[in-house]
């Protein structure tokens, strides 16, 4: 599975963007809550011209403890509000998400979109050493095997343990980082993992690097941390220069964010997750798309 695709039915932009120009439209980005910022951040860092519309569904988190069906709706309805928002491309900013409808999801519309697990299966193949490599989701994302599945397209021999973690997207929605009961609670479903000495570790949820400080403290100094919103952010990059489609260096970005819960603790704790003062952000009915 690319990570990269043109979306070949359904809704499209009436603009025709050719190759190798500017398109000053904005980037689209989703995630069932606020874990997707840790992408948006990424994709400050390396482009940094670039504007941003962010939607995060967190009225209907978690979406890792929902059936495929729903995630599937879901997914549908956030990518026609971003539609409605004219812009270039869509990234899936949700491990969960990835999983359960990228398959549905690249046949429906027109337009470039990236996801989240291919970028760090390539990555999890590249750092390993001993071939023994961790995987932790939400229940959904490791119920697929998608990360198995990608991991061992691209070498059979690694060998994979999965985890499903649920408990941790409350913990960041919550706020609730680095703190004791953070460690318990990461030390309780990653024990066995670290038993199995991995030398490597996925987190397969863009939640989850929320709690990189915490992670690391249970795992240990020698496995490397896998950030799929990192790799992630560098395939939107890749993309965008791979179709010509930067915008304008000279025009300062733009970022509008969008949530379907409450706007007083997104803004709160978003702001801190980006480490910068967000301007701009709107309560939508998400239902209505």
């Amino acid at each position: 599975m690319s990570q990269v695709e043109t979306f070949r039915r359904g809704h499209s932009s009436e603009r025709c963007v050719p190759l190798h120009c500017m398109d000053n439209r904005p980037i689209g980005v989703f995630d069932s809550g606020l874990g997707g910022l840790t992408v948006l951040k990424e994709i400050m860092k390396l482009m940094p011209s670039e504007s941003v519309v962010y939607f995060g569904d967190s009225g209907r988190a978690p979406y890792g403890t929902k059936s495929k069906d729903t995630v599937i709706k879901y997914t549908f309805q956030n990518i026609r509000f971003l539609l409605s928002q004219d812009i270039k491309m869509i990234v899936i900013a949700c491990n969960t998400a990835s999983a359960c409808s990228y398959e549905q999801v690249k046949n429906s519309f027109e337009i470039p979109v990236v996801e989240v697990v291919q970028p760090g299966a390539v990555t999890v193949v590249r750092e390993t050493r001993n071939k023994k490599v961790g995987v932790i989701g939400t229940p959904a994302t490791i119920n697929s095997s998608v990360y198995e599945k990608a991991i061992n397209r691209l070498d059979g021999s690694i060998k994979i343990i999965s985890k499903a973690c649920p408990l941790f997207v409350p913990l960041v929605e919550e706020g609730w980082w680095d703190n004791d009961i953070a460690f318990r609670v990461a030390e309780e479903y990653l024990r066995p993992m670290k038993k199995e000495g991995i030398d490597t570790l996925v987190m397969g949820c863009t939640h989850y690097p929320l709690l990189q400080k915490t992670i690391s403290r249970v795992m240990g100094e020698g496995v490397k941390l896998v950030s799929s919103a990192l790799e992630a952010a560098r395939a939107v990059r890749n993309l965008i220069r791979e179709k010509g489609i930067e915008r304008d260096g000279k025009l300062k970005p733009v970022y509008r964010y969008y949530t379907s819960d409450s706007v007083e603790k997104f803004e709160s704790l978003g702001s801190i997750i980006l480490d910068r003062k967000i301007d701009y952000i709107e309560k939508i009915d998400i239902e209505k798309y």
